[in-house]
């Protein structure tokens, strides 16, 4: 007995005294503020307490071109994190960057994680794939446009609250009416390029460039000076002329002349949803993007927005395990329901829509299922997305250019036809640097 015990103190002592397998930490650079951080952080919290091996630290990097160009100049140097989540418009460029980037499909594989990219809803997966078939980067915050409005300021301005605008022509009759109720600020837009050309072009069923929007070949030139661009942007500048829309600054920055109560109508994300949930102090509803009614083969679709997750190259085995690890996490139905729900980003997989249908969500949150709607539809050649090398800097070009309508410093037609001629030049250049 006396052995026994002496044998059970040594075995207690030498496992108090061996050191614990270290975890694996995988860092996770982002771009998500405000209530999308704390959803991020959550996030890893869930997946750290549900396994030991590895750890997820996730920091914010800024905004979206921020933190794309912070992942690029330190992989360069040679510290880039295992994650980097890039926007859409990064796409080409992630998929041109010969060796730095190591596709989510060998990721999931060498991890020895299932992975079916027909799981994921097919015009968001469709995005993040190569021409070769090769699923470069894991879907996650996928969003698309949608439209929002005050419900409490359509009903002082002796509006039906229960009933968006349909097309533009209802977008500027019932701005005036809002105007003249008092708003100072009727309708307003983020993300100006995204919403009122790519999404637009999509939904109109218009080419936004050739080659299919750029899918098709490097050598795709821009087309967004279509008469019907024209037209679309001719109209805006009158709305501006006339106090109708407000122009409220490049990027995400208008959400907050939404949600403080300033625009009674606003384009912006389904992404916004969380954050105009959390600090609007009014009823609001979400509703479809507005559509010109002559316009043959609209409303067609919307594009994705939003970002992917991209693992860079370099890293240990261990690591792109617990990558495989984290991404198989994330793609659990009750995990991209629940993400869903929370922030108004699309369920990246088909299962995690006919779940949060089942739960009956969409039913107690009228208006949540508008993203999805408009994504789920079959998609053509020129709504399928737009995929173009250079596009951060190519949006860039188009806020300098359509900035001057609002001003009246150039026509619609100059500011469109400008933007398309020095964007093409940068489709040149990258053309040539990847051929």
């Amino acid at each position: 007995m006396k052995f026994r015990n002496l044998a059970l103190v040594a075995a207690l002592t030498a496992a108090i005294g061996a050191p614990a397998q270290a975890q694996t930490e995988i860092q996770w650079w982002h771009s998500m503020d405000g209530a999308l951080n704390d959803w991020v952080n959550d996030l890893a919290k869930q997946f750290n307490a549900s396994q030991s091996d590895y750890k997820v630290v996730p920091t914010y990097k800024g905004e979206y071109d921020q933190s794309m160009a912070a992942g690029i100049a330190a992989y360069r140097a040679g510290n880039a994190p295992d994650i980097l989540q890039v926007f859409e418009v990064g796409t080409a460029t992630m998929m041109y960057a010969k060796g730095a980037v190591k596709p989510v499909a060998d990721v999931m594989k060498e991890g020895g994680v299932k992975f079916d990219p027909k799981a994921y809803i097919p015009a968001v997966a469709g995005y993040y794939t190569a021409p070769n078939g090769q699923m470069m980067s894991m879907p996650f915050n996928s969003s698309t446009t949608v439209f929002y409005y005050n419900k409490d300021a359509f009903k002082a301005a002796g509006l039906d609250p229960e009933k968006a605008p349909v097309t533009w022509p209802d977008v500027v009759s019932i701005a005036a009416k809002l105007k003249a109720s008092g708003s100072t600020c009727p309708f307003t837009t983020s993300w100006m390029t995204w919403a009122q050309l790519e999404s637009f072009s999509t939904w109109h069923n218009t080419s936004y460039a050739s080659k299919g929007n750029g899918f098709g070949g490097l050598d795709a030139r821009l087309e967004f000076n279509s008469p019907l661009h024209v037209r679309h942007f001719e109209n805006l500048g009158n709305m501006a002329k006339q106090g109708l829309f407000v122009y409220k600054g490049r990027a995400s920055k208008p959400i907050t002349s939404f949600t403080s109560g300033e625009c009674a109508m606003f384009v912006g994300s389904s992404g916004s949803y969380a954050s105009i949930q959390r600090d609007a102090k009014f009823k609001f509803a979400e509703s479809t993007l507005p559509y010109y009614p002559d316009v043959a083969g609209a409303p067609q679709n919307t594009i994705v927005g939003g970002a992917s997750l991209w693992v860079l190259a370099g890293k240990p085995a261990a690591n792109y395990k617990g990558v495989a690890a984290f991404f198989n996490y994330l793609s659990k139905p009750e995990v991209q329901a629940a993400s869903h729900q929370r922030t108004g980003y699309l369920p990246i997989t088909m299962a995690a829509y006919e779940l949060t249908e089942k739960s009956g969500f969409y039913k107690k949150n009228p208006g949540t299922d508008v993203a999805v709607n408009q994504m789920i539809r079959k998609t053509t050649e020129k709504s399928r997305g737009v995929r173009l090398g250079n596009f951060v800097q190519i949006r860039a070009i188009l806020d300098e250019e359509t900035e001057q309508i609002w001003t009246g410093k150039k026509t619609a037609k100059e500011a469109l036809d400008t933007a398309v001629s020095r964007g093409n030049e940068l489709l040149v250049k990258f053309q040539a640097a990847n051929k």
